[in-house]
């Protein structure tokens, strides 16, 4: 199949890649003419685990190509994807549908033949029938099916998922594009991934309805956390003890500093302002993203509280930066808002991540970036754990501790023992651990 794919970000560029992997012919655009140019001297604009790799592989294969031009693609495209990006709209916290929209105006005049566009970009319900009335209204000869294909795929782990899904959700009404959709993910039949045909507004809705339902997962046992230190009890074996119940299961029941990323953060203000729209609130989902964003700033008083409630020109070492390990994006990961807290309280920051520190600097002011976890720790107050990277799970205490100004360490995702930290001389601060009260 001859695949064009319009927008190569993150959802664009590893999905065209993925697809190339199977043997289709796959044209990545972009109006973004340095990320072209990057991407065709092999340069990968992102971070994720083997992206490289197949790039270089599928390029050298000639199944795999980089342009700036829409027009020519399209023309040659049995299958169209919009994989462009949907960021929360300023002011209503709506989708921004703007790129959306302009790229189905582009492909009614590009189009030539029967073609399927397929929407890729996280949309509201009833986005693929606005890109089906734009494309019939600019070019009404055009001869096209659109299908709502909305992505699973988690960063740090997406070739992966890719490759290997859950589910692969199709929405559609044209039985012309379930035999072509069907034979563009014919080779992920061998893996016995489940495909669910349904309408196009169902499936609009999946994707929605499966961040905002996993938003509320993280969220809920971060509750459980703040009344774990409340009670004495020990958050992790509730989320062990509770995460066996396989009506639950033990995914996203980790206790930490909020969700963020690209997707949780505007799908749930999305959804919660398409429920407003449609006079169907969604209280939950409300609550959800309201809690998410207040445990950010709260971390940071946790941080303090660690250091007897002034960090006033104390020097503090941020280990991690980027909204989860695996991945150089900062789109609102919880070090942002945790930094910028502790800056409002007079803290002055030293910081390190594997991947983030290009991007980081985009949107964090006023922090020194050091070149490894050792010497961000140098001097400092005390050293925060933020993002659960590999190279944070074994660092050499017995090192550290030559290297702070004092023994304080403060971590936010529970990667550490109690007893193995306190045994260096540490004292330590984790998430949803805390002493039983005294009893009266």
């Amino acid at each position: 199949m001859r695949i064009m794919m319009i927008g190569s970000g993150y959802v664009g560029l590893v999905s065209g890649v993925c697809f190339a992997d199977f043997g289709h012919d796959v044209t990545c655009m972009d109006k973004d003419e340095g990320k072209i140019a990057a991407l065709k001297a092999g340069e990968i604009p992102i971070y994720e685990p083997g992206l490289a790799a197949l790039v270089q592989d599928n390029v050298k294969a000639g199944r795999l190509s980089f342009t700036t031009d829409l027009k020519a693609g399209v023309a040659e495209a049995d299958v169209v994807f919009i994989a462009v990006g949907t960021p929360s709209r300023r002011g209503d916290g709506h989708a921004d549908l703007s790129y959306v929209h302009a790229a189905a105006r582009e492909i009614a005049q590009a189009v030539t033949g029967f073609t399927v566009v397929v929407t890729k970009s996280t949309v509201p319900v009833g986005t693929g029938d606005e890109v089906e009335r734009i494309i019939r209204e600019t070019n009404p000869d055009a001869d096209i099916a659109v299908v709502s294909n909305p992505e699973f795929l988690r960063e740090g782990a997406a070739i992966e998922d890719f490759k290997r899904p859950d589910r692969i959700v199709l929405g559609l009404d044209d039985e012309r594009a379930r035999e072509v959709m069907s034979e563009v993910y014919r080779p992920l039949y061998l893996n016995q991934a489940p495909i669910l045909f349904t309408s196009r507004r169902t499936s609009e809705l999946i994707k929605y309805a499966a961040n905002a339902f996993l938003a509320m997962k993280i969220t809920y046992i971060n509750e459980i956390a703040d009344l774990c230190e409340k009670v004495g009890a020990n958050v992790q074996e509730v989320a062990r003890g509770i995460g066996l119940d396989g009506r639950i299961g033990s995914k996203f029941l980790h206790a930490g500093p909020g969700y963020g990323g690209s997707c949780f953060p505007k799908d749930t203000l999305a959804l919660v302002k398409t429920a407003q729209d449609h006079d169907s609130p969604m209280r939950l989902i409300e609550a959800t993203v309201a809690i998410n964003d207040n445990r950010k700033r709260a971390m940071a008083r946790k941080v303090i509280s660690a250091l007897n409630g002034d960090v006033r020109d104390k020097r503090i070492a941020i280990l991690g930066l980027t909204f989860k390990p695996n991945t150089d994006d900062m789109r609102d990961s919880p070090a942002i808002s945790i930094i910028q807290a502790l800056q409002d309280h007079g803290a002055r920051i030293s910081a390190y991540d594997p991947e983030g520190m290009e991007n980081a600097r985009k949107v964090i002011d006023n922090v020194t970036y050091a070149e490894g976890p050792y010497e961000a720790a140098e001097g400092v107050d005390a050293v925060v754990i933020v993002t659960e990277w590999n190279q944070f799970r074994a660092l050499d205490l017995g090192r550290l501790k030559t290297l702070v100004r004092r023994p304080v360490l403060v971590d936010l995702r529970n990667i550490y023992r109690r007893d193995e930290v306190t045994r260096h001389g540490f004292s330590y601060t984790n998430v949803g651990q805390g002493a039983a009260p005294s009893e009266s």
